[in-house]
């Protein structure tokens, strides 16, 4: 691609290095629902020593102060890696060094750059996915403390965390984002679903019954809550379009040498011209959401007003997802029954890649993110 600086590509190869040293635990990872723990904690060793970890973090807080960029390049290479063993790679929460307090950067901050505390986050509810604002989990003052109630759905992560964000409403409808320690009296998980794709991360529905937490856990004030919420939504639609480009160049890349060395009706596959077209538009459409991904994130870079940004983000995470989907769907069928196994990559990619489309904003609320930006700031402003 072109346009990247010796930094950029020192960065894009570490990253690239250190996904084809966790490419061979992938069947293992698949067949024992995860690795060892004293493994994982290498891996986690090894992204940090090779400047992987907290990349989108200030360098004055001990993070890599990576530009957009460059955080797009390595989860890209990131997303080349099944069973979310990426995940070491980990990104903070990018939004919290302006509004934390000297107490929150301390005890939550510093130690998740340092690798040492891990956080998850309690927004969705049952009845309030994409949109946020319908949640109806509520936050009480009382005296020196806040008195939380709710029940979170999807709380990724909540296995491997200690702590987590809880975004609630006040009586007065006002969003508020907290720091919540885990494990805190009144939190508990209430079930934990299977889900299609095989990770070590759940995904469990929690359950926050009169938890009590003091006043200092407040992130920000009273109301910016959503504020919060939107700026995570934008940096994590980035990193799963990232993410779905690592997926689909590794599936490109698997498919068409299975294309050419495997031999249906005296030739290799790649020959056949529907087999050949499916190879041809899955590069196509690889090139196309990587140029649109990086020109968004340069664009990010260059100070690009966030409402632009915002558009932009929900525009290279729909392209994005959707397209390394197609891409999947395409590799089980070049594969053929061995992409139905769950030892092939296509078959891993086709389960975990699914969720794409639906997290961190569905397909649909990308396009009327999307539409609504057309309407009101035209579409020259977009592209």
């Amino acid at each position: 691609m072109y346009g990247l600086s010796d930094e950029d590509l020192d960065i894009q190869t570490r990253a690239r290095v250190f996904a084809d040293e966790l490419i061979p635990f992938e069947v293992e990872a698949e067949l024992s629902d995860g690795l060892p723990d004293d493994v994982t904690e290498a891996h986690k060793k090894r992204a940090m020593e090779l400047g992987l970890h907290s990349t989108n973090m200030p360098k004055e807080l001990g993070g890599g102060g990576r530009t957009t960029l460059q955080q797009v390049l390595v989860q890209e290479q990131m997303g080349r890696v099944t069973n979310a063993l990426g995940w070491v790679a980990a990104t903070p929460p990018s939004w919290l060094p302006p509004v934390a307090t000297p107490d929150q950067v301390e005890r939550y901050l510093k130690p998740t750059i340092r690798g040492e505390r891990e956080e998850c986050y309690a927004i969705t509810e049952e009845g309030a996915g994409s949109d946020v604002d319908a949640i109806e989990a509520t936050a009480r003052r009382d005296g020196d403390e806040w008195v939380l109630n709710g029940v979170k759905w999807h709380v990724t992560s909540y296995n491997t965390a200690d702590y987590c964000f809880f975004q609630a409403k006040t009586a007065g409808g006002e969003h508020l984002m907290f720091l919540v320690d885990l494990p805190t009296a009144g939190v508990s998980v209430l079930r934990t679903p299977a889900y299609s794709h095989t990770i070590s991360h759940h995904h469990p529905i929690v359950g926050f019954a009169d938890v009590r937490v003091p006043a200092a856990s407040l992130v920000g004030g009273e109301g910016d809550g959503m504020s919060y919420a939107r700026e995570w939504f934008r940096f994590e639609r980035m990193m799963v379009a990232a993410r779905c480009l690592g997926a689909a160049e590794r599936l490109v890349a698997e498919m068409t040498e299975f294309a050419k060395t495997r031999v249906a009706g005296g030739r290799p596959i790649a020959e056949h011209g529907l087999v050949a077209g499916m190879l041809a538009d899955s590069m196509t459409e690889l090139f196309a959401a990587r140029s649109m991904l990086y020109e968004t994130a340069r664009g990010i870079d260059r100070g690009a007003d966030v409402k632009i940004a915002h558009g932009q983000c929900s525009m290279a995470k729909l392209y994005c997802s959707e397209m390394a989907n197609r891409v999947a769907d395409r590799a089980v069928q070049v594969f053929g029954g061995r992409g139905y196994m769950r030892e092939n990559v296509a078959e891993r990619f086709f389960r975990e890649l699914r969720v794409e489309r639906i997290w961190e904003g569905t397909s649909e609320i990308q396009r009327m993110i999307i539409a609504g930006q057309m309407t009101r700031r035209g579409p020259a402003a977009l592209a």
